[in-house]
């Protein structure tokens, strides 16, 4: 199986789920945002998805 290198920044998650929220009614703040960013990376994470990096 090929490897590929994925760059997961939780920051454009939280921004993926902004909008998907905002166009399905719901308005959600920053640190719930953040929150939902951080789990949705710890799910990759648990899944063995991704694998954690430091730099």
């Amino acid at each position: 199986m090929k490897e590929i290198e994925v760059v997961i920044d939780t920051e454009e998650i939280a921004e993926f789920f902004y909008n998907e929220l905002v166009r399905r009614g719901f308005a959600p703040s920053d640190d719930e945002l953040e929150e939902l960013a951080d789990i949705t990376f710890e799910y990759l994470l648990y899944k063995c998805v991704i694998d954690e990096e430091d730099e």
